[in-house]
């Protein structure tokens, strides 16, 4: 079984770690993911939560733009609705050249109803400010003159000089959770990536596929990806024990503002319940190496983003992992 791999990260906070030293921490690590040979570097955007260091990814990949030769960069996602489209766009243009046209555009509208409303944005209006946001964007980086007339946007004859060094604009992600998503993503070309359990996964990937090979465009098919969280030790025991700790207090940063903002309490962490699903692969090298594959082969997907640093994971942690994975897990995918 061949296929390439990717990383994620969410760059949460660390207690008891200063936040330069956390941004220290995982440009070592992306630095790693380089030398090792995973082809993209992942990076979410949230606000006002533990969850996400990163509330402008745009400025952690220009850091890592410097240090890397040959990992591709990508915000997973831009939240459209948060930025001015016509100042992201330059932004955008900018990191493309920067990395040498190495950079990937994930975008999206934000999961969050909270972190959009602190920013005044109601979220039952964000699919259709995407939309506008999403098309202005589209024409400032292809088009030398940008008009639009929206409900949200309006613009006339703004002259574009700054163009990306990818013609006609950086691959696209968009991340789903729908078998519909996952037809918009393929019909726009796009690179997709679920965070679904495997069945779920499947019947989206599988949308996919029927969606592109119907729309009878005839290049590579794009990256259809799920994203597990990895941990990887010595033996199975230990790999859980800590893999669960650490994935315990990242699950209570991926919930603070609703578990902040929701009147129902949130039900206490359940390793059984989150280790289930398949979404969490904490193990010797072995038990990865065979839980990995299992998860190909069930989705059908075509590419494999994992995510080394999360929770309380500490830097020598997430690094021995890393190892690990790429000394005894990697070369068994590598054909």
């Amino acid at each position: 079984m061949e296929i390439d791999f990717g990383v994620i990260d969410h760059l949460d906070r660390q207690e008891g770690v200063a936040i330069h030293e956390t941004y220290d921490s995982r440009l070592a690590l992306v630095q790693k993911y380089d030398e090792a040979g995973f082809t993209t570097f992942l990076l979410t955007e949230h606000h006002f939560t533990p969850l996400g260091l990163a509330p402008s990814p745009l400025v952690f990949l220009a850091a890592a733009s410097r240090i890397t030769r040959r990992i591709r960069l990508a915000p997973l996602v831009l939240i459209l609705p948060l930025y001015h489209p016509l100042r992201v766009a330059s932004e955008i243009c900018m990191l493309d050249h920067l990395s040498h046209g190495r950079l990937d555009i994930g975008l999206g509208r934000g999961i969050s109803p909270y972190e959009l409303a602190y920013f005044n944005v109601n979220h039952l209006e964000s699919r259709e400010i995407f939309d506008e946001a999403h098309r202005v964007l589209m024409d400032a980086l292809t088009k030398n003159v940008v008009n639009f007339r929206g409900n949200y946007f309006k613009f006339f004859n703004v002259p574009i000089e700054l163009k990306p060094l990818q013609q006609p604009s950086p691959p696209m992600w968009f991340p789903c959770s729908t078998p519909e998503g996952a037809r918009m993503a393929a019909a726009q070309g796009m690179n997709t990536c679920f965070l679904a359990p495997a069945p779920r996964a499947k019947v989206m990937a599988d949308a996919y596929k029927k969606a592109w090979t119907e729309s009878g465009n005839t290049k590579p098919m794009p990256k259809i990806a799920i994203t597990r969280h990895i941990f990887v030790g010595e033996n199975d025991a230990e790999a859980r024990r800590r893999g669960i700790e650490a994935h315990k207090m990242w699950y209570q940063r991926f919930s603070y503002l609703w578990a902040k903002f929701d009147p129902r309490m949130p039900s206490p962490y359940d390793e059984e319940k989150h280790m289930g699903p398949g979404t969490l692969i904490f193990g010797s090298p072995e038990t990865v190496r065979a839980r990995i594959a299992e998860e190909i082969e069930a989705t059908g997907v075509n590419y494999f983003v994992t995510r080394f640093g999360f929770g309380d994971l500490r830097h020598e942690e997430s690094m021995r992992s890393l190892d690990l994975f790429t000394r005894e897990v990697m070369p068994h995918f590598r054909g």
